[in-house]
């Protein structure tokens, strides 16, 4: 079992999860808030404490702990990644033709959404000052993509058949279909890249013979504020690491009560909690915390809840364009350019 903590050590490093609330979630670490303790900012303390230790990580997805950070640094990290790491993604759609019954708008809309996987550093940033940056685009700051498909019969068809996969030629315009036509020396500048969309199965529209589309779309650089396009990941979130503190030894029938509270089909959601079956804590990030311990009276004083207020598990899974672990990467370049320009303001307000 745990070591005891003090009542102030617990107020100032866990959220504690009650039966009816959760206590200790308001930030009171600053000076004089508690005797004996100098919880001044100290560079030296923040750089011992501070550490990211990666937990996973593969071509789509990673899971790494940040610990000894404040909520609030962990929260604009987060935001961050959802709005402000740039991407390329299709800005404007020029429709030459488009006879299927998706309208243009809805086309334009759906098309936009496709993520494309070109790398947005090696991008400018379109300059839509000028009144030509509205239709042309340069080399620099602009991908040019083109759809172009027709719908036609199938004259190898059997005539007993009614399934369209059959009767009819490019009849499900995947994304698949859009090619890349490079502009001015793309073609050899990128030639070892192979950009176009992150996914070749991407349903767009469905044809009918005689039906066809004929679009020309221009990928520009943005981010994620301006519009949700341009987001780089599907999802980037983090929740506080999980402690469980066994108060006592759980044995004997409140050892059973507990597997059977665990194991039963009406609180899977808290199956992890199986883990005190054997009376202590194997991974206590794995709960979920679950307050359904709680409401039995043989267990409620066995076991306290709570969360470690600055030790932060990050989940963040990327659309495709970029590595997760390159995203992550880009997310601090932000925040510390962020941080340069907020120090230059001081700078230059102390100057006045």
């Amino acid at each position: 079992m745990a070591a005891p903590r003090t009542n102030v050590d617990e107020i100032r490093s866990r959220v504690i999860l009650g039966e009816f609330g959760v206590r200790n979630v308001h930030t009171t670490e600053f000076p004089g808030n508690y005797p004996g303790y100098d919880d001044t900012w100290d560079m030296q303390k923040f750089q011992k404490n501070f550490r990211i230790d990666v937990v996973h990580l593969d071509e789509s997805s990673m899971e790494f702990d940040m610990v000894g950070i404040d909520a609030a640094i962990a929260n604009a990290f987060r935001r961050i990644l959802l709005a402000e790491v740039p991407t390329m993604a299709i800005e404007k759609v020029f429709i030459y033709n488009n006879t299927s019954i998706v309208q243009d708008e809805v086309l334009a809309h759906r098309l936009g959404l496709i993520p494309i996987k070109a790398d947005p550093r090696l991008f400018e940033y379109r300059n839509t000052v000028e009144e030509s940056a509205e239709e042309e685009g340069s080399e620099i700051d602009t991908i040019q993509l083109q759809l172009k498909i027709k719908c036609s019969k199938n004259p190898r068809a059997s005539k007993d058949s009614s399934d369209p996969r059959e009767l009819y030629l490019n009849h499900m315009v995947y994304s698949k279909d859009i090619r890349w036509v490079p502009i001015g020396n793309q073609a050899d500048v990128f030639a070892d890249s192979s950009i176009g969309p992150v996914h070749d199965d991407i349903l767009i529209a469905q044809l009918r013979p005689g039906q066809e589309l004929d679009i020309i779309m221009h990928c520009v650089k943005g981010i994620g504020k301006d519009h949700a396009k341009f987001s780089p990941v599907a999802t980037a979130s983090y929740r506080l690491l999980p402690e469980i503190t066994l108060l006592e030894p759980v044995e004997g029938e409140k050892k059973e009560l507990w597997y059977a509270m665990c194991t039963s089909s009406h609180h899977h959601v808290a199956a992890l909690i199986i883990i005190y079956f054997f009376a202590k804590v194997v991974n206590s990030r794995l709960d979920t915390c679950s307050r359904e311990v709680l409401r039995h009276e043989d267990l409620k004083n066995v076991v306290k809840l709570g969360r470690v207020r600055d030790h932060f598990i990050f989940t963040v899974e990327s659309t495709g364009i970029l590595p997760p672990d390159v995203l992550v990467t880009e997310a601090i370049k932000v925040l510390m350019a962020k941080c340069q320009r907020f120090l230059s303001e001081l700078d230059s307000a102390e100057t006045v």
